[in-house]
Order: structure tokens, then C-alpha cells, then sequence
């Protein structure tokens, strides 16, 4: 499951370098330069990217621009496999891996019972479905703004 990016592999003029264009962007306008594992830090696109190229054990750098990624191979390695860790980088479920079961979730927190406080704040008032299903804060606001609302009138 999840998307997969169509990769195009890109001849490259320099020994030990590999180019790959991908069919969507990965860094918006900038450019950004990893030379190791520990300066891809967050959650970006980009920088996922560059930590599993890097785990690979084939690349000692990774620089991405838009859709067009360099990879710079250590020597006497190939690359092979490298155009595969770039257009899994979106797919989050692969044949053979167990499906996540519901029993895996956390459970559901029930809500704190608001007290009903006879003031009409909101759809039915202080209707108990109402009170359970609706966040405190919005129910809150929504009050807030009928007793503002009736103060104009």
C-alpha cells in the first residue's frame, strides 16, 4: 500500500555518481546536501530519502534538488537497488508484512461527561449526545458566542 514514485534513472558524467528523477518534488525550491545519516533529521521527504539510501551501505552522499537526486557511491560499489529504495519511499505496507489488527490500536478514551448547565449552549441545549460528542472547548466557544450574540440582541 501507499504510493509508489515512478524513478527514471539519469546518465551521470562522473564515475561513482548515480542521477535519478523522480515524477514528484521532494524539496520544493532548495537544495539540500546529506553526508551522513545523522544530518537527515525529521520527518521531511527529503531527508527520509537520504537516511535510507545512506542505510543502504552503497552511497556516502545524497544531494536532492526538486525531483532530480544525486547519489554519490563509496568505492568499488554499484548502486544496484538504489532506484528501488527511491520509489518504495512511499509505500508503507509490502507483500508479506502483517496487517496491523485493531487490537494493535490504542484504545479509545471516553470522554469526560460535561455537567448540563441549562444555558442552551448549542444544538439541543444540554442534550447528553450532544455533551458527549462535541470536544468541551468547542462546546465552551459555542456558548461563548451565544452569550455574546444575546448581549447584541
Amino acid at each position: 500500500m501507499g504510493q509508489l514514485i515512478a524513478v527514471t534513472e539519469k546518465p551521470s558524467p562522473q564515475a561513482g555518481m548515480r542521477r535519478y528523477e523522480a515524477n514528484r518534488n521532494l524539496t520544493g525550491m532548495g537544495h539540500e546536501v546529506f553526508a551522513s545519516a545523522a544530518e537527515a533529521i525529521g520527518p521531511r521527504p527529503a531527508a527520509k530519502l537520504a537516511r535510507n539510501l545512506l542505510a543502504t551501505g552503497e552511497v556516502s552522499g545524497v544531494r536532492l534538488y526538486g525531483n532530480m537526486i544525486t547519489v554519490e557511491l563509496k568505492p568499488g560499489r554499484s548502486g544496484a537497488g538504489l532506484d528501488a529504495v527511491v520509489r518504495d519511499l512511499y509505500q508503507y505496507w509490502k507483500p508479506g508484512m502483517e496487517m496491523p489488527t485493531f487490537e494493535d490500536v490504542a484504545p479509545e478514551v471516553a470522554p469526560a461527561a460535561a455537567a448540563p448547565s441549562g444555558d442552551g449552549g448549542g444544538a439541543g441545549g444540554a442534550d447528553a449526545t450532544y455533551l458527549a460528542r462535541v470536544p468541551a472547548v468547542l462546546v465552551e466557544r459555542s456558548r461563548a458566542a451565544l452569550a455574546k450574540w444575546k448581549a447584541a440582541q
